[in-house]
Parts: structure tokens; C-alpha cells; sequence
């Protein structure tokens, strides 16, 4: 009697937090907020009720923007401890993950995220190109939570 093939369970990928990025075309953007006639980009996008920022922002009428899917490598850096929570890890033991600060050039700003798994400090250096990609942070039986993470440009999938 031939053995009944397992059914695939498949996960739902979902954000882990909900309006922070997006996938337009198979590219990754961060969503971010812009002063109208203005060069003032604020990410998360709720950033200018915030203190600090573009006094001009105050009180504004933002418009929501897809900001540049690539940017360059200002710092980076090991996490060998695993964050508090609401920090959830994608491996038990912690395994530690290499985050990125990558500036954008457009909008001039660095934003700070995790590398995806097996990008150590050794694979980055200051000024490299890097491109945003949505990758998985940690999973449970039904979902794949998803967030942006930065990966050296042309590594691909």
C-alpha cells in the first residue's frame, strides 16, 4: 500500500507590526511620511508628532511616501543578547543577529534594522550598498511574522 503523501501546511506571512512597510512590484519599501514642498522625511511616519524633527512638521498635513528601497551602510553592529520583549527570537537559544544602520540618500536619514540570518559583521563594511528586503522575524503554528531587514545589494534571495 503506497504511504499517503503529508499535507503542507501553509503560514500565513503577516507584519509584525502592522504599517511600517510594504511590497510594491517585489520591492521592499519602508513607509514613511513627508512635509508637503519640504525634503522632511520621518519614518515610522508618526515620527514628527514626536520630539524632535522638522519644526515645520508640527501641525502638518504629512503625505505618506515609499521611501528608497537602498541606501548605504553608515554603522553595524552584533546583538549577542537577545532583546526584552516584546522582542520575540527566531531561534531557541538565541542565536545572535547583526543589524545594520543604512542611510538613505535621498532622504537623508539612517535607519536602523536587522540583517537576515548568516550575515555576520564580516560580510559589511562602511559605505556598501544595501537594499531592503521583508523577511520572516519569527513564526508560530499558523503565521510567519514578517519584518524589514538590510542585506549587501545583489545577494538575492
Amino acid at each position: 500500500m503506497a504511504a499517503v503523501p503529508s499535507r503542507l501546511v501553509t503560514k500565513t506571512r503577516v507584519p509584525a507590526v502592522q504599517g511600517l512597510f510594504t511590497e510594491v512590484e517585489g520591492v521592499a519599501h519602508l513607509i514613511g511620511a513627508r512635509v508637503p514642498d519640504r525634503e522632511s522625511y520621518f519614518f515610522p511616519a508618526h515620527l514628527p508628532g514626536m520630539a524632535g524633527g522638522d519644526p515645520a512638521a508640527v501641525g502638518a498635513e504629512l503625505e505618506e511616501v515609499l521611501l528608497s528601497p537602498t541606501g548605504t551602510v553608515w554603522s553595524y553592529t552584533t546583538s549577542s543578547y537577545a532583546p526584552p520583549p516584546p522582542f520575540v527570537a527566531a531561534t531557541e537559544p538565541y542565536e545572535p543577529i547583526t543589524i545594520a544602520a543604512v542611510k538613505l540618500e535621498r532622504e537623508q536619514m539612517v535607519v536602523l534594522g536587522q540583517c537576515p540570518q548568516g550575515i555576520t559583521p564580516d560580510d559589511l563594511e562602511i559605505g556598501m550598498e544595501m537594499e531592503l528586503v521583508i523577511d520572516v522575524l519569527h513564526e508560530d503554528e499558523k503565521h510567519e511574522y514578517t519584518v524589514w531587514k538590510w542585506r549587501p545589494a545583489g545577494e538575492g534571495n
